[in-house]
Formats: structure tokens, sequence, C-alpha cells
């Protein structure tokens, strides 16, 4: 079974809507946030911010439920496609990637 090296410390998270495929989020995980996140059933962030455990939706109620779940090449980082219940961006935008960047020389 291959498993996630936290040796470099926190790994990132990509969040994928089940149903649109949509990148709503990115996050970091340790240990603890991994663990966490398959016992429950909801992904479960380290909040760089607050430096703590964080489970998406803790206030808000916006949770995001763990759909499916694959560890990248380098076992650093993982792609997690979720149910999103809310808007996952704290300004309310159902993504948190909605401004773009205008760039030079795109074909």
């Amino acid at each position: 079974m291959i498993e996630l090296n936290f040796s470099k410390g926190l790994v990132a998270a990509v969040i994928l809507d089940e149903t649109t495929n949509d990148v709503l989020m990115v996050g970091f995980m340790d240990q603890a946030a991994y663990d966490k996140t398959l016992a429950t059933g909801l992904v479960t962030f380290f909040s760089r911010t607050k430096n703590r455990l964080w489970t998406k939706g803790e206030t808000s109620g916006h949770t995001l439920e763990l759909r499916r779940m694959w560890i990248d090449c380098d076992q650093d980082s993982l792609l997690i496609t979720v149910k999103a219940n809310g808007p996952t961006c704290h300004t309310g935008n159902r993504t948190c990637f909605y401004t773009e960047v205008e760039v030079p020389h795109a074909t």
C-alpha cells in the first residue's frame, strides 16, 4: 500500500467537486488531518493560520464530504474528490478559484 510521505512537513491537498471536477480549494494536511479525514469522512486540514486541525465547515456548516482520494507519484500531495455542502470559499463563492489572472503571451 502506498502511504503519504510527511517527512518534508505538510502535504498539499487539491479539492475537486465530485460532479463538475472543478477545483474548489487547496489546503494542507499533516498526518493527524489525513487520519481524521479518513476516520470521519469529512475533509480536515492543518490550518497554517490557526496552527491547528481544522475540519472544513466547522463554523459555516459547509463541509466537504470525502468521496475519493489519490496520492501523487512522489507521495507528497493528494487529489481529493468531495461532495461540497455549500460554498467552499470563505468569501461565499463556490470555489476559491474565481479570480482570473491575465496571462501575457497566452495562446
